[in-house]
């Protein structure tokens, strides 16, 4: 903490001197100002010193060559590079030059010692360097009983702090002891202790005795604290240790005792008990030969052992995993059927294919079933379908989420070198099961993605893969296991992540979104009661008419699936529940005028109309992850050379079809009784609204197209149909996927006409049937007959 040189050099310069006009320019009453960067020397301190700026060797070198004394001030801002007068504060410390070195690499360094406030009272001058004069502050010498004790005090610390630091010679103390001025003693710890360079020019500008000590006891203090903690951790730390050793030698030599003795007492006990689970578990041969060989290098680990407590884990894993298979359960296809209509409304084709496969699985229980994947948009009730399979089968039914794994070990298990390591989540699922046939649902299986620690979806291929799963690895066990009897069924939104090998392992099962009767009818029988009784509500307390529900999923929700619906009628009954907590009714009816007041404004409109009133509007269909969903194309027409500007945040492939479709238009011009040279004086501007959604894909061509010829025809399109299809340079409509998607998001928004391509026929029956009642469909061959089913017959009104 404190440094002083044991002698002083006389002072050497090895730059150029100065010429004789900058000595004799330096006034003998002024002061030559050294400014520093977070720094402040405190007097009775030797400090070094880095310079660099042209104006500080000057300085230094000046006051060198004329054996002057140096003040050294602090800039206000370190950044500031070329300090004025301004940038400086006015309290520094007069200084000694002791030494001035010159070194090889042409940086320049001066060794300083402190010796005395000063306040500057006026700067002479700043170039070459600064030169100030300055008023002199004297040390105060006051020792009164007050003074003494804060001295007497600040000392105590200052040696309990050095005390603490291991580092700290024994020499430091003893000067600290030593020092008897209160003012020089605060200044030498104000030097050293871990402050920063504007608290110690704090203290620099504190005159007053008492004070200046005051603020030294407060910053030593806080140190003192760290100090002190630190040390006693260490000391924990150490006993910590100490103790865990202690115990180890302990142990060793009571199992040393005991084996001499013959009475080994727990672990033999344990080892027995272990040795007999492992008869019962089950096992094929070679894994319980496996698991005797590790509980035999259990038995002859001591306690302390490092290998003991993870070796122990791993025989519980072997005990506790169903090896033997369960005596299989008659599956009753009457009783499934019951069960799956009474646990989901419509979706009449999943159910169907949900049957076969457990006819199938009854006659033939030995076989290689085949895996099912559920793929629709959120809320559907592709998990749900699981779990009915799971009943109808009489089965143990385990979840395992894979959305957000990346890691491989997530699925074949960490080997054992690791610490903490566990088998995969398939083998932990199944232990949790209890059984070696349960029903094992891979939700979202679309959501694995690849990370550095390998690609879970290649370690899925051999789980889902009947020929492999027999002899499936996982690497924690390090033994075969069976997953030849395992029901595997996935969910996916989107299969398009899915990678092609795992998905050609699966069999796809398409799940549409609800129509608003279906949802209406699900409202009704599940998602109401369900709600009452998650609000502590009885069916005879609240009651909700089927118009308000209907209201509900007209206005308040818009999505494939019935989780939206399910939380807004949990809110309109949580808005009842209140009324009923309070006394104020007893029984409460909600219609459908009283869901403003709960609710508020309704979220969604019919706009439909409004839209297509214009010529240049065309209302589209759309496929998302989440469902179908309608869409509009709106073009429009400005005085221009023939640009084509798109818009809405349109990805390659559907601004390849917008330049097809004005393509087409010009090219059949003439026949829709539109002036060729509309596009040489004309810019056309395509805009597909919602524009911060990313939208791509060719089937918006026909919309596409029929906006183009409604603008420059000046014909509107019909408010009541929208369209989908791509369209070709021949002009022909060509096939696009979504089909069952997109109608029925077109019949959910209230549409009466849908345009289809011709060739997209086969998809018909997928669509469901209150779809198919409620649309008017028109198959596509040719863009020209879309024109014609599209739009209006006469011009629009201008």
């Amino acid at each position: 903490m404190i440094s002083q040189p044991e002698t002083v050099e006389t002072p050497t310069i090895e730059a150029p001197s100065e010429p004789a006009s900058v000595a004799e320019s330096v006034p003998r009453d002024g002061l030559i100002i050294l400014p520093v960067r977070e720094m402040v020397l405190m007097p009775g301190t030797v400090t070094p010193v880095a310079i660099g700026r042209a104006a500080s060797i000057a300085a230094a070198q000046q006051a060198v060559r004329e054996e002057r004394q140096i003040g050294v001030l602090m800039q206000r801002e370190a950044t500031t590079a070329e300090p004025s007068a301004l940038d400086l504060h006015r309290t520094g410390t007069v200084a000694n030059v002791l030494r001035y070195i010159n070194a090889p690499d042409g940086t320049h360094h001066i060794v300083l010692q402190g010796e005395q406030r000063f306040r500057v009272t006026e700067f002479l001058k700043e170039r070459p360097f600064f030169v100030a004069r300055v008023q002199r502050i004297e040390e105060p010498e006051t020792r009164t009983p007050d003074i003494q004790a804060r001295f007497m005090n600040l000392k105590q610390q200052a040696v309990e702090a050095l005390q603490l630091m291991p580092q700290a010679p024994r020499e430091l103390i003893e000067t600290v002891q030593a020092i008897e001025a209160p003012g020089m003693l605060a200044d030498v710890l104000a030097a050293y202790i871990d402050i920063s360079a504007n608290d110690r020019q704090e203290l620099l500008e504190t005159i007053d005795l008492a004070a200046r000590i005051d603020k030294v006891t407060k910053f030593l203090g806080e140190r003192l604290e760290v100090l002190r903690l630190t040390h006693e951790i260490g000391q924990q730390t150490k006993a910590s240790f100490d103790q865990r050793q202690r115990e180890a030698v302990l142990r060793e030599q009571m199992a040393t005792i005991q084996r001499q003795l013959g009475e080994e007492g727990g672990r033999a006990e344990e080892v027995r008990e272990l040795s007999e689970k492992i008869a019962r578990a089950g096992m094929p041969a070679e894994i319980e030969e496996q698991a005797r060989r590790e509980l035999r290098r259990y038995e002859r680990m001591p306690d302390a052992a490092g290998e003991a407590g993870p070796t122990r884990t791993y025989l519980d894993w072997l005990i506790e995993l169903p090896w033997a298979l369960p005596e299989p359960k008659p599956i009753d296809i009457a009783q499934a059927r019951k069960i799956l209509d009474a646990d989901h409304f419509g979706l009449e084709k999943i159910k169907q294919r949900i049957v076969e496969y457990l006819a199938v699985r009854k006659l033939a229980p030995q076989g290689k079933a085949p895996i099912l994947c559920f793929a629709g948009p959120p809320g559907v009730g592709k998990t749900s379908l699981g779990q009915s399979i799971a009943r109808a089968m009489g089965r143990a039914f385990v979840r395992v989420s894979l959305g957000g794994v990346h890691d491989e070990a997530e699925i074949r298990g960490h080997r054992r070198t690791y610490i903490g390591s566990l088998p995969g989540n398939i083998i932990q699922s199944i232990r949790k099961a209890g059984a070696r046939d349960c029903v094992m649902m891979l939700d979202e299986i679309d959501k694995m993605g690849q990370g550095a620690h390998g690609d879970p979806a290649a370690a899925m291929l051999e789980v889902l893969d009947p020929e492999q799963n027999a002899t499936f690895r996982d690497n924690y066990l390090g033994v075969p296991f069976d997953l030849s009897r395992v029901v595997f069924i996935a969910t996916a939104n989107m299969l398009d992540t899915v990678p092609g090998p795992l998905r050609d392992r699966m069999e796809i099962i398409s799940l549409a979104g609800y129509t608003d009767g279906e949802k209406l009818e699900i409202a009704r029988r599940y998602l109401a009661p369900r709600q009452l009784e998650a609000n502590g509500l009885k069916p005879g307390q609240v009651e909700i008419e089927d118009e308000a529900l209907r209201r509900i999923i007209r206005d308040y929700t818009r999505e494939a699936g019935v989780r939206s619906l399910e939380r807004e009628i949990g809110r309109a009954l949580r808005h009842a529940a209140v009324q009923i907590a309070e006394g104020s009714v007893e029984h409460l009816r909600i219609g459908a005028e009283d869901l403003p007041s709960i609710m508020g404004p309704p979220r969604f409109e019919d706009e439909l109309a409004m839209r297509t009133s214009v010529p240049g509007v065309a209302t589209g269909l759309a496929w998302t992850p989440v469902g179908g969903d309608i869409l509009f194309i709106e073009a429009a027409r400005s005085p221009g050379r023939g640009a084509l500007v798109l818009t809405g945040q349109l990805g390659e492939v559907m601004r390849e079809s917008a330049q097809a479709a004005l393509t087409l238009v010009k090219s059949q011009a003439g026949s829709f009784g539109i002036a060729p040279e509309i596009f040489e004086k004309s810019d056309i501007h395509i805009h597909v609204p919602a524009g911060a959604t990313p939208k791509d894909g060719p089937s918006a061509g026909v919309a596409m197209f029929t906006a183009l010829v409604s603008l420059l025809a000046n014909r509107t399109v019909r408010s009541d149909t929208a369209m989908t299809g791509e369209i070709s340079l021949r002009g022909l409509v060509l096939p696009v996927g979504g089909i069952k998607e997109k109608v029925t998001a077109a019949a959910r928004a209230g549409l009466k006409r849908v345009m289809l391509p011709a060739r997209n026929r086969r998809d018909y029956d997928d669509i469901p049937e209150e779809a198919r009642k409620k649309l008017e469909f028109i198959w596509l061959e040719r863009v020209d007959d879309a024109v014609a089913a599209a739009l209006e017959t006469g011009p629009a009104d201008k």
